[in-house]
């Protein structure tokens, strides 16, 4: 049976992904002004957006009840940083969205956004982080079980 914890294990390292690409592909469209760039950039910050969405929620779940001793330190400072996250990375999407639906491809804003987004990146490196330290520093989510000497096909 896939928990919470499964599910959010497998689906926040997607838009960590796409999002670091589309920043990357940003910063290309930025430096060569290329449009291809451009609307990729725009389209992984997007689908990141929803992904880091669906990752919170599954966090948040796997989460529940962990709040004791170090590891519900860690969960909390896990938990409060992929909030800001969270935030940031959809300020920065609305902010993208607002120059794609105006069309203002002016290079202050361009620039403006290249920040936000680069923001964004970093926080979410942090989060990751964090969540490393929950799983491989404090065991959050292992596991430890072990197999059954009874049965004969695990022999």
């Amino acid at each position: 049976m896939i928990s919470s914890t499964h599910l959010h294990a497998m689906l926040i390292h997607f838009p960590i992904a796409l999002l670091m690409v589309g920043f990357l592909s940003e910063l290309i469209a930025f430096l060569n002004k290329k449009l291809f760039y451009t609307q990729a950039a725009f389209y992984l910050l997007i689908l990141g957006t929803l992904g880091a969405m669906a990752s919170y929620l599954t966090g948040r779940a796997a989460g529940k009840g962990m709040d004791e001793g170090a590891l519900g330190k860690a969960l909390a400072l896990h938990e409060h940083a992929a909030i800001f996250a969270l935030w940031l990375i959809i300020a920065t999407a609305v902010f993208y969205l607002a120059l794609k639906i105006f069309n203002n491809n002016k290079p202050r804003w361009r620039m403006f956004g290249l920040v936000l987004f680069a923001a964004a990146i970093g926080v979410v490196a942090k989060t990751g982080y964090l969540g490393g330290q929950l799983v491989y520093k404090h065991g959050a989510g292992i596991e430890l079980t072990l197999p059954d000497f009874s049965d004969p096909e695990n022999n």
